[in-house]
């Protein structure tokens, strides 16, 4: 602590990064040493006496060059906007946003616990899976932000946020769901939440989303411009819909998608049925992604060029999109296994280039590819099965066809093995070629 006599405008210059921060008072103190005190990742409070500062202002500047942060000078009453906050007698502070995530999926949930957790004036005070027990622990804990699922055992997402309205109406409700239906999302407006970001937009839109809703905006992601998203008044909300939703989740395929496995003995067996495949897709006026090796993408085109297919007017169209599998694959892994962040981060950009190369309204996208089948080979089953989780859960929120493709000999244990039915498992139609 400093005294001076007169009072002075004092600027704080706060270093992110080296843990040290100066606080200048005037050009009598320019020569003070910096003082140690923040701690990576929050604020300390440094408080001063109120009869000698004058006025505060605050400089902020990022010393790790890992982000935006640097600042100009400017007004305590400016950075408080930016969730500064700044009491008489010019201590600063930061301001504590009690969270709630409600979120059914696992993995999810700690994706979206992870994400958060980049902020720290984030508090996640509570991790809830159920409908019925999210209710219950916005009562108990009336947090400030609930981050809100839509499909959720025993009681939906809609019908949690309506229950929320009246227990904790400070409370606000930013969803967080993979159905992408206008209809859908103007639903979840109307319940009074404030915002609605896609799953698989999560990675790019969670905090963008949450920054939004806390500053007390109306936030719907970049895929719903050009919508007029201004949610219903729930008395509005059709009785239909309350007596179908109130106590059963919403469907989780509300968009028709294809998710096929093809196992196969030899090369032309995933050739043939890659062919066919694409060429169905391509005639229909679907875009087409193909994530193959690089033998088998140079025999795709051979194939498809065979069956009169201008291939190169597609891919100048963008609507053939050939890519690498392992090129892909290296995209998304963190320590052997599929990030989701960065998961629906690459799907998510792909798909959205694909959708604009078709062009129409209701544009469909296919893909197929080997890269769930490429980590099996390298003896990654975990992070395999977990990858065709991933893309299940793609196909479902944007109406995908998907094909991946196995080689039978690499299931040393043939069909009927374990591992072979969970694979099996996490699709939707599954085709078998007997060596």
């Amino acid at each position: 602590m400093f005294t001076v006599a007169p009072p002075v405008h004092t600027v704080l210059d706060v270093s992110f990064g080296h843990n040290t921060m100066t606080a200048g008072y005037s050009a009598a103190l320019a020569a003070q040493p910096r003082k140690r005190g923040i701690a990576l990742n929050h604020f300390f409070r440094i408080s001063s006496p109120a009869a000698i500062v004058d006025d505060l202002s605050v400089r902020v500047r990022n010393d790790l060059n890992c982000g935006t942060c640097d600042s100009e000078t400017a007004s305590a009453t400016k950075l408080a906007e930016s969730g500064l906050d700044f009491v008489k007698g010019g201590r600063l502070e930061t301001s504590s946003v009690r969270v709630l995530v409600v979120e059914d999926s696992e993995p999810f949930r700690k994706f979206v616990c992870s994400t958060l957790g980049k902020r720290p004036e984030l508090q996640i005070v509570g991790e809830v899976s159920d409908g019925l027990e999210a209710v219950q622990k916005v009562e108990e804990l009336q947090p400030d932000l609930i981050v809100l699922d839509m499909g959720l055992p025993s009681l939906n997402g809609i019908e949690v946020a309506r229950r929320v309205r009246k227990l904790s109406a400070e409370s606000k409700i930013l969803f967080i769901s993979q159905e992408s239906s206008a209809d859908v999302v103007e639903e979840a407006l109307g319940t009074g939440a404030h915002g609605y970001v896609v799953k698989t937009d999560a990675g790019s839109e969670l905090l963008e989303g949450v920054d939004a809703v806390l500053r007390g905006e109306q936030y719907v992601g970049r895929r719903f411009s050009g919508h007029d998203l201004v949610g219903a008044s729930d008395a509005e909300v059709s009785q239909e819909f309350r007596t179908k939703s109130a106590f059963a989740p919403l469907p989780k395929q509300q968009i028709a998608h294809r998710h096929e496995v093809r196992f196969y003995s030899d090369d032309e067996g995933f050739l043939d049925s890659f062919t066919n495949f694409i060429g169905a897709s391509l005639n229909a006026g679907k875009a087409v992604i193909v994530i193959a090796t690089k033998s088998h993408r140079d025999s795709l085109l051979l194939r498809l060029h065979a069956h009169g297919l201008d291939i190169a007017a597609a891919i100048q169209q963008g609507r053939y999109i050939p890519l690498d599998a392992a090129e892909t694959v290296s995209a998304f892994m963190v320590n052997d296994l599929p990030d989701l962040g960065k998961f629906f981060k690459v799907t998510s950009d792909l798909i959205a280039e694909a959708t604009k190369a078709v062009n129409v309204e209701h544009a469909r996208v296919a893909a197929c590819g080997e890269c769930a089948p490429l980590l099996w080979a390298q003896g990654k089953g975990e992070a395999a099965i977990r990858l065709e989780h991933l893309w299940d859960e793609i196909a479902r929120s944007h109406g995908l066809d998907l094909l991946c493709a196995y080689p039978l000999g690499s299931f040393q244990d043939g069909i009927g093995s374990r591992i072979f039915e969970k694979i099996c498992a996490e699709h939707s139609v599954v085709h078998s070629r007997e060596p």
